[in-house]
């Protein structure tokens, strides 16, 4: 296949993108049928740069894995999705994130494929599932959403945690204070768990969590894809 800066190209299975031409630390994973676009055609030894359509992510991909691309004509556009639509999906976002938690899974950071996934990337994909896009990583995600405060939090709200320069981890609220993430092994838990954002629980990872909350957000805007 001769490729081109200018096409488009759909995965045709699962695949691994990198942080470095060196293909040595996962960034993300584009799951088959997504959108890539090759930003450059110098490749480095091992891999070409690429960005996701999707969510104009940039990484490194595999000169090896280009034989899982397929040129499309049917190019990736932009739909804007308003809140009605979005909270109509919440029930079907919360179901998808419990589904994957029932699985054996563990902590990926730069998962975004099922079984395994990183906190951010467990939200990319369940809001996915429903054909809404979020941006790649937790702190984008923040400033994606609308700021709500933690009264006025609803099912599907996003909560952020962090330090006061940068959020590092995204959680979904469930209801009454309780919320689902993918946390990592350094926090207590390796994998997909719930916990509950308060002061008053002798639970150490939702202590642990409880310590580094940020903020919350809700999705008012987003978009699909045709």
């Amino acid at each position: 296949m001769k490729l081109s800066t200018n096409n488009e190209y759909r995965c045709r299975v699962d695949l691994d993108l990198y942080s470095s031409p060196a293909c040595e630390g996962l960034a993300t994973q584009a799951a088959a049928g997504r959108y890539l676009q090759i930003e450059s055609l110098t490749p480095t030894a091992q891999a070409l740069p690429i960005r996701s359509r999707e969510d104009n992510y940039p990484a490194w991909l595999k000169l090896a894995d280009v034989e899982h691309l397929e040129l499309t004509t049917d190019l990736y556009k932009f739909v804007e999705i308003e809140r009605p639509t979005i909270a109509a999906s919440i029930p079907k976002v919360i179901a998808f994130m419990q589904a994957a938690m029932a699985v054996p899974n563990h902590y990926l950071w730069g998962g975004t494929v099922a079984p395994n996934y990183d906190c951010s990337g467990l939200m990319q994909a369940a809001f996915g599932s429903q054909g809404i896009w979020l941006p790649r990583d937790s702190y984008q995600q923040e400033a994606f959403v609308e700021p709500v405060s933690i009264e006025q939090m609803l099912p599907g709200d996003l909560i952020f945690f962090g330090t006061p320069e940068k959020t590092d981890h995204v959680a979904l609220h469930l209801g009454e204070l309780r919320y689902i993430h993918s946390s990592g092994i350094q926090m207590g838990r390796n994998g997909i768990g719930i916990d509950i954002l308060t002061d008053r629980t002798t639970d150490p990872v939702s202590a642990g969590y409880y310590a580094k909350f940020r903020c919350c957000g809700r999705i008012m805007n987003s978009y699909s894809g045709r």
